[in-house]
């Protein structure tokens, strides 16, 4: 059995629910008790071999039936004690009141060799108070979209929550993808996620909302305490808290240049779905950009007014510290700690977007001629119907002597657009060939600079998709190979072109590969 010892100082020193059955209600606690419900027929699907040493899984500890019972939620580790956990939320820009965690349970708080913790998370275990009459489970679908993104974000190097496991659970879910009067029954999973803290803005944002002050100020002592250790002896409350503050706005402001670096668009950066600790967290109708659009969203809910597109995840960033400011505002009558922890988000995200800039076109600092010359780039990618992640990955390859498109041959969507654009294109590499010679840095660190910062492998969703309609046929081949691809996605792999390619013209309209809804 596993050594893992746990602590679990949430449930331990924050108040909990006094009512013991599950069913839908308003919690005024920080945390409901709740167990997972037993499965009829988990099998193990997958899991990180890399998570699992880390949290002291040895292989033979997988592939026990007690591990598969435990991440299935048919059975408890030692010291487990699990809990559902109360927080509200600001849903496409408005107060939606409480929510909490529908669908997720918190096993316990683990205690590694190193010190370090790490909280286990099983989404798709049952229902919860929070579940608002639904009935707590996931679909295979979005299950292993999760996990395999969730490793893959790991791997880009994009801080995120991880993913232990994914469980079949042997029974049947029905779901309505799209919300369109089509239901239909679909397999179901479970995922482990794993994370220091599953903390979220709306945890800070529903006692405030309900003026429950107390149950604020000890949130805020023990996420301090637990999460943020080095802040706790930092002079006055009031003190910890702006430097507190200050240090969540600069990770936020971080997390969202790495996902733009990426291509990488959340679909519903509700605060109920942003990390305090500056993580990627809740894996829900997100989606890689493709042909680059600054205004393409995933999310099917949001198609009309988009405002969780892509290129407006800067600024919602901003906007949901702006509501946990708002939310910690009773605990500071001066305001000017929270203000000065918003200004750090936007001094933060400015370096942040400057080194992403300078990585990505391999520069050895950034100008602002720089910045000039990556947002015209971005503007000709998006009016020519150019791949964002090959194109990157390929501007690598031009020589500054002679710059040419022939490296960019894969990119376009449109032969047509793409013959419109050869000129206004050509004149842009000419400008960027120009910069690349003045240059201090080398060739080969250049290169080399470029191609640690621009991926050649993502999770794009028709390969995500491809995985799901064979693990669905009872084929898990498909997800074990995209698995092992993503783990080195700045490497080329010989024979794995397949997960370097564009979308292909089946999965341009095809639900799954581009649009995706909540419902999971």
């Amino acid at each position: 059995m596993s050594r893992l010892r746990f602590d679990n100082q949430f449930r331990r020193l924050l108040p909990g629910d006094p009512e013991l059955r599950v069913f839908p209600r308003q919690v005024q606690a920080a945390w409901s008790a709740v167990d997972p419900e037993p499965v009829v027929a988990p099998r193990l699907l997958a899991h990180s071999e890399e998570l699992a040493a880390a949290l002291g899984f040895a292989p033979e500890d997988v592939a026990a039936p007690w591990f598969v019972a435990v991440f299935a939620g048919n059975a408890l580790l030692p010291g487990m004690q699990p809990i559902a956990t109360c927080y509200g939320g600001h849903q496409f820009g408005r107060w939606a009141g409480q929510l909490g965690d529908g669908r997720a349970i918190l096993l316990g708080e683990a205690v590694l060799a190193d010190g370090g913790r790490r909280e286990l998370q099983l989404k798709g275990a049952g229902p919860t108070p929070y579940a608002r009459g639904a009935d707590g489970r996931a679909v295979l679908r979005s299950s292993l979209r999760e996990f395999v993104c969730s490793e893959a974000m790991h791997h880009l190097g994009v801080p995120t929550t991880r993913a232990l496991s994914l469980v079949a659970t042997g029974e049947a879910v029905v779901r309505d993808m799209f919300y369109d009067g089509h239901p239909r029954a679909e397999p179901g999973a479970v995922v482990c996620r794993v994370a220091p803290s599953f903390l979220r803005f709306g945890h800070f944002e529903l006692p405030a909302m309900r003026g429950d002050l107390p149950l604020l100020r000890q949130l805020v002592a023990l996420c301090i305490a637990r999460d943020f250790p080095h802040l706790a002896m930092a002079g006055s409350e009031e003190a910890r808290l702006g430097d507190w503050f200050a240090e969540v706005c600069a990770r936020t402001a971080r997390l969202v240049a790495e996902w733009m670096r990426v291509g990488f668009v959340h679909g519903v950066l509700n605060t109920d779905n942003m990390s305090i600790l500056g993580l990627t967290l809740d894996y829900g109708p997100f989606g890689w950009i493709e042909p680059y659009d600054p205004d393409w969203t995933p999310n099917t809910t949001d198609a009309h007014g988009r405002r969780y597109r892509f290129g407006w995840q800067p600024r919602v960033a901003y906007w949901n510290l702006a509501m946990l400011a708002q939310a910690l505002a009773p605990l500071c009558p001066d305001p000017a700690p929270l203000q000065a922890g918003l200004d750090r988000y936007a001094a933060e995200y400015a370096a942040a977007e400057r080194a992403v800039c300078a990585r990505k076109l391999g520069l050895s600092a950034c100008e602002d001629a720089d910045l000039a010359l990556l947002r015209r780039l971005r503007l000709l990618l998006r009016d020519f119907e150019a791949d964002m992640t090959l194109w990157f990955r390929a501007l690598a390859e031009v020589d500054p002597q002679a710059p040419t498109l022939a490296p960019f041959e894969a990119a376009f969507y449109d032969p047509a657009r793409r013959a419109a654009g050869e000129a206004a294109l050509q004149d842009w590499l000419a400008a960027y060939a120009a910069r690349v010679q003045r240059d201090p840095l080398p060739a080969a660190q250049r290169i080399a600079r470029m191609q640690a910062a621009n991926p050649l492998y993502v999770p794009r969703n028709w390969l995500l998709q491809e995985a799901i309609d064979r693990a669905e046929a009872g084929d898990t081949g498909a997800l074990r190979d995209l698995l092992q691809v993503l783990q080195r996605p700045y490497q080329e792999q010989p024979g794995r072109a397949h997960y370097a390619a564009r979308r292909p013209d089946w999965a341009r309209t095809r639900p799954g590969c581009a649009m995706l809804s909540c419902s999971s």
